[in-house]
């Protein structure tokens, strides 16, 4: 897995899905400053990655989850790469929004299952992980049996490994927060100054820009 999170994060940085500001920090939606800003959607649109990105995903899900009877995806960013790894594994695919349709059905599960089906959930970032874990209750109560999530890339926050724990849910990803700053360090992408200035902010995500 350490080669994977390796390749992945060189992958990110070379197409610029990730990138890497502590001079000039951008601002998430959530208010916080951030040195690093990630769009998995890039990856997408390379071929080489997106097949990397998919066969990783599967060889995940057949080694950790070989029970597995449906992928489901988390909308948005995880639609199509959960419809790819789904493909590659010969698997029904589903995707779960963020919440219930107010038209139509109402659906908040888009797709065909069963109740009772084992299911492996795809996503494209873990940031403090509440939007993903809302994929996973939602598709718990839908009558699921969640056997873990994959994603491309974490941040690694406490917060977010908390409340997997918290949720019993079983996380796994490509590649990681501290994997792709070692990288970044190694290729001569970022100073010695700023991997101090990531492993900072990382301590505090929330707090960080007020001490600018």
């Amino acid at each position: 897995m350490y080669d994977t999170a390796r390749k992945t994060a060189e992958y990110l940085l070379q197409i610029n899905a990730i990138k890497l500001q502590p001079a000039k920090p951008f601002t998430w939606a959530s208010g916080w400053k951030s040195p690093i800003y990630c769009d998995n959607r890039m990856t997408l649109s390379f071929p080489e990655v997106r097949g990397f990105i998919r066969d990783s995903f599967a060889a995940g899900v057949r080694d950790l989850y070989p029970g597995a009877e449906l992928i489901a995806g988390v909308a948005t960013g995880a639609i199509a790469h959960g419809a790819l790894v789904a493909e590659a594994l010969g698997l029904p695919f589903i995707y779960v929004r963020s919440g219930a349709k107010d038209h139509g059905l109402g659906n908040q599960i888009e797709g065909h299952f069963e109740k009772g089906q084992k299911v492996v959930v795809i996503e494209d970032l873990i940031s403090t992980g509440g939007s993903s874990l809302g994929a996973v209750r939602a598709l718990r109560e839908a009558g699921c049996e969640v056997l873990g999530m994959i994603a491309i890339f974490t941040y690694g926050f406490t917060r977010a490994t908390d409340a997997f724990a918290t949720e019993g849910c079983r996380l796994d990803t490509l590649s990681n927060y501290n994997v792709l700053v070692d990288m970044a360090a190694e290729s001569g992408y970022i100073s010695q100054g700023d991997v101090e200035t990531l492993k900072e902010w990382r301590k505090d995500p929330a707090g960080w820009g007020a001490r600018l």
